[in-house]
């Protein structure tokens, strides 16, 4: 199944769509907005990767879809939900048992195990501590390799370790959507390289649903397809992206203003 990237300012909503943002701006003050009109529809099981320079209004669109902010006008959906349909403690529930968070500050509880790090989420969600759970957080743990680090605290984990822990977490309570905001910018390519390979094999083998938000070429490589943002707008889409024309669209037509680009390989 195909992404659906719309680069007008047209509604867009896939009929399987995993996530769909329709004309979705968000505004801070009086200044120009960081988000200007942005549609996008995500089928279930893509991982799409949102790119542009810094200031692009990469982590607002992140922001806004995964329901952590308010749009100032437009619609948010995951799966069929209107976000806007949400009061304080829907948005936290739907954060919580539909969505997962990757960030590049990991955000672990440095008081509690790698093992109890895994489960937190479910235990917020209402799940009971026992063998059963205990059992889950093992399951996830051994998916990223590091079932043999259960019992250790988070410092005593490299960098990479912890951030496969994050992704652990964030994939332990089957989520719909897994959204990754820069997750491997402080990580060495090969360690980086490993995290990637990761949220890959959610999208094939578990059917979830990624976005990713980097500025790095490599990174989006690893996805099925790449948009661009360019002052808070869709400027275009890159299918199957690789490297060399990730950098090629980033460092030439991807600010030369608000002109569409469509490339598919």
């Amino acid at each position: 199944m195909t992404t659906t990237a719309v680069t007008d300012s047209g509604a867009a909503r896939a009929l399987d769509a995993a996530l769909t943002l329709d004309r979705v701006s968000r505004t801070y003050g009086g200044g120009a907005p960081a988000l200007d009109r942005v549609s996008l529809a995500v089928p279930r099981g893509r991982f799409l990767a949102v790119m542009g320079r810094s200031g692009s209004g990469k982590s607002t669109l992140l922001r806004c879809a995964a329901g952590l902010e308010r749009p100032t006008t437009g619609t948010v959906r995951i799966g069929a939900t209107d976000l806007a349909t949400l009061k304080a403690a829907g948005l936290t529930r739907l954060r919580r048992d539909r969505v997962g968070f990757v960030f590049q500050s990991l955000n672990l509880v440095s008081a509690l195990t790698v093992r109890e790090n895994v489960t937190l989420p479910l235990l917020l969600a209402g799940a009971r501590e026992g063998r059963e759970l205990d059992a889950r957080a093992l399951a996830g743990l051994g998916a990223v390799g590091l079932a043999d680090r259960a019992e250790d605290m988070p410092e005593a984990l490299s960098g990479g370790q912890r951030q496969r822990v994050a992704i652990a977490r964030a994939l332990v309570g089957e989520p719909e959507v897994v959204f990754a905001d820069e997750p491997t910018a402080a990580l060495d390519p090969v360690t980086a390289a490993g995290v990637l390979a990761l949220l890959r094999r959610a999208v094939d083998e578990r059917g979830t649903t990624v976005v990713l938000v980097t500025h790095d070429p490599v990174a989006a490589a690893w996805t099925d397809e790449a948009v661009f943002l360019d002052r808070g707008r869709l400027v275009g889409h890159l299918d199957r992206p690789d490297e060399y024309r990730v950098r090629e669209l980033l460092g030439g037509r991807a600010d030369a203003g608000h002109r569409r680009m469509a490339v598919a390989r």
